[in-house]
């Protein structure tokens, strides 16, 4: 049976907008406890998501995950893997995560438009078994599933897929650097794996000038 309740404050909203039978109708009709051959396929595709979590204190953050389609692997059907790849370095959902556990997943398709809502606990995994999946990964995160919720596709803009990054590790796990790692202000802080990469990149940029970059959507930035 899935773990997912309504808080009292949601009740009152209910009772206000007419909305608590449907509410519990809905316990019912969306809300399920094991990945439906729809759900699987659809987190088997996709190639990010939103990652929801909160730290000690009931602070909560949301960040963007992303990797190669199928980056998110269905271990069985109340269970999710997926990797840590090199990030900016504070490891704030990650901390987060080996804090509390509690995790929200939000699965998104703009062509389709289609949206997926996945809650549980999670914990992080240096198992090689599970990490050597993904190639470039620090370490790997595993997702048990307390309750997925199939949301409907309304308010969802319909958009068309451009290209995938250029950041996501190839098989061999390789991945070229990004541009905020050429930055001048941070040469001296960056992990020693990254140090004097960018002279191969471009050379140094001002932070102005990343900036820049990210503005007129260089693909390097």
């Amino acid at each position: 049976m899935h773990q997912f309740t309504y808080t009292q404050e949601a009740r009152k909203l209910q009772d206000r907008f007419d909305t608590r039978n449907l509410a519990d109708a809905e316990l019912a009709v969306i809300v399920h406890d094991e990945l439906t051959e729809p759900d699987k396929a659809f987190v088997s595709g996709a190639e990010f998501f939103w990652l929801a979590t909160v730290d000690d204190k009931g602070s909560p953050t949301v960040s963007f995950k992303g990797g190669a389609p199928g980056f998110v692997h269905v271990l069985n059907d109340r269970t999710l893997l997926f990797p840590n790849y090199d990030g900016n370095g504070m490891y704030y959902s990650m901390g987060n995560v080996a804090t509390t556990s509690e995790i929200g997943m939000l699965f998104m398709a703009f062509d389709r438009p289609a949206r997926l809502r996945v809650q549980g606990k999670a914990q992080l995994t240096d198992d090689p078994a599970l990490v050597s999946r993904f190639p470039g990964a620090q370490f790997a995160i595993q997702v048990n599933i307390t309750a997925l919720i199939t949301n409907c596709p309304r308010y969802i803009p319909r958009m068309q897929r451009m290209e995938p990054s250029r950041y996501v590790p190839d098989a061999a796990g390789v991945q070229p650097i990004p541009g905020w790692k050429r930055i001048d202000a941070i040469q001296g802080v960056l992990p020693a794996r990254d140090q004097n990469k960018a002279d191969t990149a471009g050379g140094l940029i001002t932070m102005d000038q990343w900036g820049g970059m990210v503005a007129e959507g260089n693909p390097l930035a």
